[in-house]
């Protein structure tokens, strides 16, 4: 489901429970994952989960075999989901950040313009103070949290991710290989304590400081 999907939850809700629908047919006796994008309120997802609750009901009323079992998930694309926080995260069972649709939207900056390219780094304070927020948040309620896109496939990205505390990165294998490598010559603990000198730094970009720490503690980067 992408974009026009989801904002047809409300005004055109046939879309969706078809989709549903075919999601449940696709999983019978077997554990099934719903997640529900571009979500900008927690509304959305109320409606989403109502349309998705008879949807079950539809199916079981004409004998069709369900789901062992149902999670619910959003994914984090929108920033306005982020100040509903509270709201949402006793509704799902797990999150997904959306890194690239999110920090642009985030920084208001077309990602697809290169005269934009240097407008934002998302290894900068902000960006790091965003995610140490929504790790944090997710950890209190039990909330699976995972991150896709562009952010989470490249080594140096990916292990300020793990240092932040996310501890599921969606990847393309042509990716794993790099990612994997360098975790495995990382220290997170360490690395989570010197992340916390940086929140609070006025730069643009923290990249050339987090490779000097990888470099200084022998963190396999690759590049």
């Amino acid at each position: 489901m992408g974009w026009r999907a989801m904002r047809m939850v409300l005004d055109r809700p046939s879309i969706l429970r078809t989709q549903l629908r075919a999601l449940i047919r696709s999983a019978p006796a077997k554990p099934l994952d719903v997640m529900f994008p571009m979500i900008a309120e927690v509304a959305e997802v109320t409606a989403a989960k109502q349309l998705l609750a008879m949807e079950l009901e539809r199916a079981e009323r004409r004998g069709q075999q369900l789901p062992s079992r149902v999670r619910v998930g959003a994914m984090l694309e929108v920033p306005s989901l982020f100040w509903q926080l509270r709201a949402l995260l006793p509704r799902i069972d797990f999150l997904s950040i959306g890194s690239n649709d999110l920090f642009q939207f985030l920084f208001a900056c077309d990602r697809g313009n290169p005269d934009l390219s240097g407008r934002y780094d998302v290894l900068s304070p902000p960006v790091l103070s965003f995610l140490r927020e929504l790790v944090e948040r997710c950890r209190e309620s039990d909330v699976t949290l995972s991150i896709c896109g562009e952010m989470a496939s490249r080594p140096l990205e990916a292990m300020v991710l793990l240092g932040l505390g996310v501890r599921t990165l969606s990847l393309t294998p042509a990716d794993v290989g790099p990612v994997k490598t360098m975790l495995r010559s990382l220290r997170c603990g360490s690395l989570t304590s010197y992340l916390g000198q940086l929140y609070d730094l006025p730069d643009h970009s923290l990249r050339v400081r987090l490779r000097h720490y990888a470099l200084d503690h022998g963190v396999q980067l690759h590049i």
